[in-house]
């Protein structure tokens, strides 16, 4: 059971208690469900899905996709460093709240005996591409939080995916009721925001990330308004995503030639 109450500052008169007892019960059930993910066995290769490399994706509490990110490591590290508190360059950066994030999806690659080093990092960015350009054409804000833009690829076919849920039973109504979740974004926005503030020089894919931060936040805010007033929720298209961040899609690719382990999309 996660520390609580006042007990949890009282001196200690035994042995201190185990790290992993430490944090809030939602975060242990949150681990818990993530680490039961990263066990599921991969039905192409027969390996469990930490052990993959491959594509991930991360959606909110709306099953909106807001970040898109590939791995050659492996998904148990990369997503150690996302969503286990672990350094990577988005939490560096305070783009993603880990709280944000309710559910994981994960593209396990396989590849072919045989294949080169190029071979495998010009599929692996095509079935990043295919996986963001997806994102983005599903999110209705057409626009997700990744800072970078995949490198541009030709769309293949995605690999078998997996999706997870990671909220724990009976926790979800508090953690994702909106008022919570306006002040995360809140948060986060004001966080990315001193980082800019701070460092002066920062890539204009962070100041991007800003603008779409505060659309999340304003929708989201919108729309606790308009229940409030007993209004339908305004309109996606009520803010001009586009007009305010421009094209979130990269373009221009070089001439690939992408041959396995499946065809190009026609």
């Amino acid at each position: 059971m996660g520390s609580r109450g006042i007990a949890s500052y009282n001196d200690s008169d035994g042995d201190p208690p185990a790290k992993r007892t430490l944090p809030t019960r939602f975060v242990q059930g949150f681990r818990e469900l993530l680490s039961e993910a990263l066990a599921t066995e991969d039905e192409l290769s027969g390996v469990k899905l930490s052990r993959c490399v491959g594509v991930y994706a991360f959606y909110d509490y709306d099953g909106e996709p807001i970040y898109v990110g590939q791995t050659t490591e492996n998904f148990a590290t990369r997503i150690g460093r996302h969503l286990r508190g672990q350094r990577s360059d988005t939490l560096a950066y305070r783009i993603l709240d880990p709280f944000e994030v309710a559910e994981m999806e994960l593209f396990p690659i396989t590849y072919p005996s045989g294949a080169s080093r190029a071979e495998r990092r010009l599929y692996t960015d095509a079935v990043e591409y295919t996986a963001y350009v997806h994102a983005i054409r599903n999110s209705k804000y057409k626009a997700i939080l990744n800072e970078k833009f995949p490198p541009f690829a030709p769309e293949v076919k995605l690999p078998k995916s997996y999706r997870f849920n990671l909220i724990p039973e009976g926790m979800r109504e508090d953690r994702e009721h909106p008022d919570v979740r306006i002040a995360r974004r809140a948060e986060t926005l004001s966080r990315v925001a001193a980082v800019a503030h701070e460092r002066g020089e920062v890539s204009n894919g962070l100041r991007r990330v800003i603008v779409i931060q505060a659309v999340r936040l304003a929708d989201l805010a919108a729309a606790r308004l308009a229940y409030a007033e007993g209004r339908k929720r305004p309109s996606p298209e009520a803010i001009d995503v586009q007009a305010l961040v421009g094209n979130t899609v990269p373009e221009f690719a070089p001439d690939l030639d992408i041959r396995f382990p499946s065809p190009p999309v026609s």
